[in-house]
């Protein structure tokens, strides 16, 4: 039996980790150390405290293969409280690890620790973990890398090496002061100063040897599986390498039917997993990360950079160069969005709900109302339904498990208050949005279709939406106004792609389909954290099932308190 997690909490700073990575036996627990601490980066001409796990940035790779269980003890020694969420594991029946701030958990108080048990239920490939309070997540965040079962291959010809590439935003400023700000003034926030890939931004830089730039080396004729992750707090971001095509193999660690491009889409918090063949004549070729945004408002626009170098060739060769897309190249996003498939193959089948239990409307809409306490005099809000949703100070899952009222509401509203055009052109600032912390309510099993319509209040914009503790198929997406007769005609239930992060468009619309087969509170929010802030988020109220395996597990004794 392996150490108990008390014992590895007196241990060094590193990640702590029983079963090593690659292992040739067995291994069903795998114990990890994150000790969240500030550390002194250097990025952009300068250097500042962050808040970083183990020191690190972007933080340690969390390495399990399929069905193991997993011990991670977050160590809390910064002044933030600290949440950390397992983006993409479904946390089947344990929802207290899975790490939203007063959704399914109190915060980790600053001195205290956390351990997160749970079991990776049929799952494998790329996610991450990231911070889930506050804007922590800017610099709290890592890659999670979910390998089969040993002696199962993966569905294409195995790669020579795998190679985690994350992708983020760099602020000069400290993030909690960006959204402070904001918050006070009512208005927007600044944009960041520089996108990054590993944690650099590349030749963008000014700055040489203080910022330096992350090098993949490649050997010619070998093939690398690329683990691409989008970390960055408010950005869709394009990532190509000039001269190479790319075949999609899988994103949000489902197995895709692959496909070439020379560009792929990730939006914040999705995953896209790549094989990259070094089949080029040698020499050094840029990498490249630019924002996808097809609406006229504020953006980081600056592209980072990276260098993919052949083997043999001299650090002096001249780096050959693309451009990469335009920021606003919706024809680019739209034709990879629209090429990604799920295999469903008897091995991995596309378990598509084709009648669904619960059809919803959730209208997202941008609006401002006025704010005597804001400096502009006005608040910028977001809402689904026109309910800009509050979080409570007790967690939800705590408050449904333990049967405390007060906390919130089961009357998430299935349906917009008011029918209008929703994609038209909008000169009103909003329709009354309300506040408040409600719920969404469904019985175990039952199957849910969410038509995520998008709005032109104050500007048409993408949106990226997380639905935790379940995969969900993106059946259809289409531009203008959801028509409930004639847009199901569109629906693909036989091969969609099946995701846990997926995109509403500027001025469009998504129709996703899940069976709601985890019992908890599950939170659905748009993944731009500056949305997120402003309240484009939800809950689902997932009711226990009839047997002890479809009910909710007691929470762990340390869970945090609030």
């Amino acid at each position: 039996m392996v150490a108990s997690v008390r014992a590895l909490a007196a241990a060094a700073t590193v990640v702590v980790v029983v079963c090593l990575f690659p292992t040739i036996i067995e291994c069903r627990v795998r114990r990890y150390k994150f000790n969240v601490v500030m550390k002194n980066v250097t990025r952009l001409c300068t250097t500042k405290p962050i808040v970083t796990v183990n020191g690190q940035f972007p933080g340690p790779t969390l390495y399990a293969r399929e069905d193991d269980n997993v011990i991670v003890e977050v160590v809390n020694n910064v002044q933030y409280n600290v949440t950390i969420h397992w983006h993409g594991i479904r946390q089947i029946r344990t929802g207290w690890a899975d790490g939203p701030a007063y959704i399914t958990q109190c915060p980790i108080p600053p001195g205290q620790r956390y351990a997160h048990n749970f079991t990776i239920t049929k799952q494998r490939g790329t996610l991450l973990w990231h911070a889930h309070v506050l804007w922590l997540r800017a610099t709290v965040h890592g890659a999670i890398v979910v390998l089969p079962k040993l002696n199962v291959p993966y569905p294409f010809q195995p790669p020579d090496k795998e190679v985690v590439i994350i992708l983020g935003e760099w602020w000069n400023s400290d993030v909690e002061a960006v959204i402070n700000e904001s918050m006070a003034s009512g208005l927007a926030p600044n944009v960041s100063d520089a996108h990054t890939i590993n944690g650099y931004p590349g030749l963008m830089s000014k700055c040489g040897s203080q910022d330096g730039s992350y090098l993949l080396r490649v050997h010619t004729g070998q093939k690398y599986l690329l683990r691409i992750i989008n970390a960055a707090l408010n950005e869709e971001l394009f990532f190509r390498i000039s001269g190479h095509r790319l075949t999609v193999v899988e994103t949000d660690a489902i197995y895709t039917k692959p496909f070439e491009t020379d560009t792929i889409l990730v939006g914040p918090g999705q995953t896209t997993n790549v094989i990259l063949s070094a089949d080029r004549p040698a020499g050094r070729y840029m990498m490249t990360a630019s924002t996808f945004l097809d609406t006229p408002i504020a953006v980081d626009n600056v592209t980072a950079t990276a260098t993919l170098h052949y083997t043999g060739s001299l650090s002096t060769d001249a780096v050959t160069f693309s451009n990469p897309p335009p920021v606003n190249a919706t024809a680019v996003a739209s034709s990879f969005i629209d090429s990604l498939r799920s295999m469903n193959s008897p091995e991995y089948p596309a378990r598509v709900p084709e009648t669904v239990d619960h059809s919803l409307l959730f209208v997202v809409g941008m609006g401002v109302n006025p704010c005597n306490a804001c400096s502009s005099g006005i608040k910028v809000l977001a809402d689904i339904n026109n309910v800009s949703f509050v979080l409570p100070s007790v967690a939800l899952l705590q408050a449904h498990y333990y049967n405390v009222s007060g906390v919130f509401t089961d009357d998430f509203p299935g349906r917009p208050p008011t029918r209008f055009d929703y994609t038209g052109n909008n000169t009103v600032a909003g329709l009354g949005t309300t506040t408040g912390t409600k719920v969404y309510r469904v019985k175990y099993n039952e199957t849910v279709q969410v038509v995520l319509q998008g709005t032109t209040f104050i500007a048409p914009e993408n949106h990226p939406f997380h639905l935790h503790g379940f995969n969900f198929f993106a059946v259809a997406r289409g531009i203008g106004n959801y028509d409930p007769e004639e847009s199901p005609e569109t629906f693909n239930l036989v091969d969609p792609i099946e995701r846990n992060t997926a995109a509403v468009p500027s001025g469009g619309w998504i129709a996703i389909r899940f069976r709601a087969d985890n019992p908890g509170v599950w939170f659905m929010h748009c993944h731009l954290e500056v949305h997120t802030t402003w309240g484009l988020k939800m809950a689902f109220l997932v009711d226990n099932g009839e047997d002890p395996d479809q009910s909710l597990m007691p929470p762990p004794s340390d869970l945090p308190t609030c």
